[in-house]
């Protein structure tokens, strides 16, 4: 769908309810405003509506509060599981005073990202296909109060449970630390749900191609969508964390896209393919490296050089970096090679040169789509532009190089954000971000880290308090 005439066409033709207006914040998390059908009108697609941005953290001050979304008759979804049909539609957030698009929305960066590959004569087209992957637990308790903290994960197929005596029964089919890897029933006792979470992301208009049970005991999954432009696949991105949460809510589960929520097991990813197209013709394949052109290398280079300043967008939580540690498939080293998952970024074997791209592994699922896309085209354009050579590729098992002398990515969110404020000017070219909204968002993230820096934690108390 293309226009907004379509659209009240649909309203009509399938009976819709309801429109919801959805938009992303800094964080990653969606908003909904939701009307009756009968409601809309021309201007929520011209105009927009009016909302209280200062209810959004980073964006307005009080004093200044007024904002407006526009619907994008494009992009839109009917959804699945309200009782009252409702069709979704992606919104841009626009300036009340200008009319232009709002310097900090995510979806318009992604758009500028997107103009700014255009505007380089590089490509016309960037391609982003992110493997999500997510844990899926039956129960999770916790609590922080000034006297306690606490938190329980409970899930049937835990190596943990392997010894007690459960409700429905224990089978003793349960998965050992880093055991689920591709697992079939009865150690995989998620197969049904993933099929479901396939088959509703195929009628919301998401083609899904593979399904598997992960490394990591307790329910860790994986669901693979096709590849999609920078915008269009973080509107996806969205509705697939809000269709996994939803599906797992309908079986009696519970999902999670945070990195680390088991300790001492593999934590969940975000691996991220990306190519660049000109006039329908893949920009990375060429005579270079494995098959790869001398711009893909480039643009390698330029994701190794700003990987550190990237961190604060491709792993936006301090729990992020409790996944990127050694001794869990955790991709840390800031290299490259072919087939080789133990650097940062994997040149994957493929059939054809339509196929030729990079994949960046070090991004998680807490990352924002619209700010990691865009941030990560960012610097491979610059390395394209400014000619980074990446050096040598790796094709050793670097897990095992305890001296490989490489560099890493940051070790906290802390050092992520302050690599940010001080490698930014790539991220500014074609004014795809401003200083105001890396500011925003650097001092949104610091109050993350303030507040776990300032919490006690329970392992403390094992450590020091009979000192």
């Amino acid at each position: 769908m293309t226009s907004p005439k379509e659209v009240f066409k649909l309203i009509e033709n399938e009976g819709i309810e309801f429109v919801g207006f959805r938009f992303t914040d800094f964080d990653g998390q969606t908003h909904q405003l939701t009307i009756p059908a009968r409601d809309l009108s021309e201007e929520a697609f011209t105009k927009g509506t009016n909302f209280d941005g200062s209810s959004i953290p980073g964006w307005r001050p009080i004093n200044r509060s007024d904002m407006m979304f526009r619907a994008d008759a494009s992009s839109y979804f009917i959804d699945p599981f309200t009782a009252h049909s409702t069709v979704v539609i992606f919104c841009d957030i626009v300036d009340p005073d200008s009319g232009e698009p709002y310097i900090k929305d995510p979806r318009s960066i992604a758009l500028r990202a997107e103009q700014y590959l255009t505007d380089s004569g590089i490509g016309d087209t960037a391609y982003f296909g992110p493997e999500l992957e997510f844990f899926i637990f039956d129960n999770v308790l916790y609590k922080n109060n000034h006297h306690e903290s606490m938190y329980h994960i409970d899930a049937s197929n835990g190596t943990w449970n392997t010894g007690n005596k459960l409700e429905e029964g224990n089978t003793g089919h349960v998965p050992g630390i880093k055991g689920s890897y591709f697992a079939t029933a009865p150690l995989d006792r998620l197969h049904d749900v993933r099929s479901e979470i396939c088959k509703v992301l195929d009628r919301c208009g998401i083609e899904s191609q593979l399904h598997h049970a992960e490394v990591a005991t307790g329910g860790q999954c994986e669901v693979g969508a096709k590849f999609n432009t920078a915008k269009v696949k973080a509107d996806e991105v969205q509705m697939f964390k809000y269709i996994v949460h939803n599906v797992c809510d309908m079986y009696g589960k519970t999902a999670t896209f945070m990195p680390k929520p088991i300790a001492g097991d593999n934590g969940s990813g975000m691996h991220v393919h990306q190519s660049i197209w000109k006039k329908k013709t893949n920009v990375f394949a060429g005579d270079a490296y494995d098959g790869l052109s001398e711009d893909a290398l480039y643009y390698i280079g330029g994701i190794i050089k700003h990987a550190k300043a990237l961190n604060a967008f491709t792993n936006p939580s301090t729990n992020s970096y409790k996944r990127l540690i050694p001794g869990f498939e955790a991709p840390v080293i800031l290299a490259y090679g072919r087939h080789n998952r133990s650097a940062s970024i994997r040149i994957p074997a493929v059939n054809s040169s339509a196929a030729k791209r990079i994949e960046t592994r070090f991004p998680d699922c807490m990352a924002n789509p619209y700010l990691a896309f865009s941030a990560m085209l960012m610097a491979g354009l610059d390395g394209i532009k400014n000619k980074i050579h990446p050096g040598d590729a790796q094709v050793e098992d670097l897990y095992e190089e305890s001296d490989h002398g490489l560099p890493e990515v940051c070790g906290t969110l802390e050092e992520a954000l302050n690599a940010l404020d001080n490698d930014r000017d790539f991220l500014k070219e074609g004014s795809v971000f401003d200083d105001k909204t890396i500011d925003s968002y650097i001092e949104l993230k610091r109050q993350e880290v303030m507040r776990l820096n300032h919490a006690p934690h329970p392992v403390e108390f094992e450590m020091y308090y009979g000192r």
